[in-house]
């Protein structure tokens, strides 16, 4: 990767990369993917994708593979000592009321054992 996008990749990011590789690997037939609702947009940016539905707090991970408790797995991602926005929470709990296993997550092994716990399930 040029160093030019380097700068973009945060922590974060990293974390979420690392996990969705390793998710892509292990679950291959699962349906999932990340809405890219995060960063700064020009006016005419922000404008259209909420004029398109884009929802600020959606969680970072959506899984759409039902198990035999839940309709899907939501998951945000953290570093260290961030936490969720009010948006965040507000949208996990939201989905929760639908039937969602929702978590917020700050490492790859916590990830990755919530992600297998939930496959584990499935139907």
């Amino acid at each position: 990767m040029s160093n030019q996008y380097q700068k973009w990749l945060t922590k974060e990011n990293k974390l979420q990369h690392a996990v969705i590789s390793w998710m892509g690997f292990n679950y291959p037939e699962a349906l999932y993917t990340h809405v890219p609702n995060e960063g700064k947009r020009s006016r005419w940016e922000q404008y259209l994708i909420k004029y398109l539905g884009v929802k600020a707090g959606v969680p970072d991970l959506l899984v759409f593979d039902p198990n035999k408790e839940f309709n899907g797995l939501a998951i945000e991602f953290k570093i260290k000592y961030n936490k969720p926005t009010e948006k965040q929470k507000m949208w996990l709990d939201l989905l929760k009321t639908k039937k969602w296993s929702c978590h917020v997550v700050y490492n790859f092994d916590d990830a990755v054992a919530i992600i297998d716990k939930y496959f584990n399930d499935v139907l």
